[in-house]
């Protein structure tokens, strides 16, 4: 089982997107946020807000510093907003623990607030080039493809899946990290779920799924995500009412964003539960920490 390691690099060092976290000068600060801003978002809805962010927040400790109601209002439409929370505490952590100094180390890494597995690996290999396997959706493509010739990565194993990009790695450390970051590259812009582009591969000639002659996926079929009518929308059409005003709102301002009284009650209490809306004392709604 093997990748050809120096064609993959040298693909990837000629026409990688120019992404700011990926830049010599950013530092492992910037690639945690990074690496949280980027679970289940899209790269150029994070872009413009990461830039904000690490104009804004440039260390851990300068983050942590600022209120709640100011980050979840700079997290803006990305989304699943307690990763700004969870972020928001990882910052303290690390400013309190580490002298403002991210961890290089996964297990120390995954002792902060809200890193979990992946996002500790993924720091150790970006931010530290640390000999490190790191798996997402579009490495688990690229391996099922290019390694076992099947059309798609079917349900994730993570020791199954861990143990494949371990065998892959370079020895040394650099271009591990190196390749980590050529995989996932290669598995989002070429080696795509629908529409894969073969013929500018630059794997193309080992990979074992086009020795198969491109088999189509048989396995179970992934759940499709949907967003309309969701609790999750109805949660950010509250909080975008709250992140447009520098005042708590009455509740009869919060109403209008849904018809449905009754979805619309049990989102607002559970962002009151999540800790992303706290009620004033005089009974209105606001970020937390940004009122009394």
């Amino acid at each position: 089982m093997s990748v050809d390691v120096d064609s993959l690099l040298d693909w990837f060092a000629e026409t990688a997107r120019d992404l700011p976290w990926r830049r010599p000068e950013c530092t492992p600060w910037g690639v945690l946020v990074s690496e949280i801003m980027l679970q289940q978002t899209p790269v150029a809805r994070v872009e413009p807000v990461w830039l904000d962010w690490m104009a804004r927040w440039p260390r851990p400790s300068e983050l942590a510093a600022a209120a709640q109601g100011e980050v979840l209002r700079a997290w803006g439409k990305l989304g699943y907003p307690r990763r700004a929370l969870r972020l928001h505490e990882a910052a303290a952590a690390i400013a309190e623990r580490h002298d403002d100094v991210v961890p290089s180390d996964v297990d120390t890494l995954l002792a902060l607030p809200g890193i979990g597995a992946y996002t500790a690996r993924a720091v150790a290999a970006f931010g530290y080039q640390r000999r490190c396997p790191v798996v997402d959706t579009n490495v688990r493509r690229v391996v099922a493809r290019a390694v076992h010739g099947a059309g798609d990565a079917g349900p994730a194993s993570n020791t199954r899946d861990m143990s494949d990009v371990d065998a892959l790695l370079p020895d040394d450390d650099f271009r591990a990290a190196r390749f980590s970051a050529a995989l996932m590259e290669l598995g989002a812009t070429v080696c795509t779920a629908r529409a894969p582009r073969c013929a500018v591969c630059p794997i193309s000639h080992e990979c074992a799924w086009q020795h198969a002659g491109r088999p189509e996926y048989t396995g179970p079929a992934k759940p499709v995500q949907r967003f309309a009518g969701t609790d999750r929308q109805v949660r950010g059409l509250l909080l975008d009412v709250l992140r447009g005003t520098a005042e708590p709102v009455a509740k009869a301002n919060l109403d209008v964003v849904w018809s449905d009284a009754g979805q619309r009650d049990k989102c607002l209490d559970s962002l009151l539960v999540d800790g992303l809306v706290e009620q004033t004392a005089d009974g209105r709604f606001a970020l937390p920490g940004e009122h009394g």
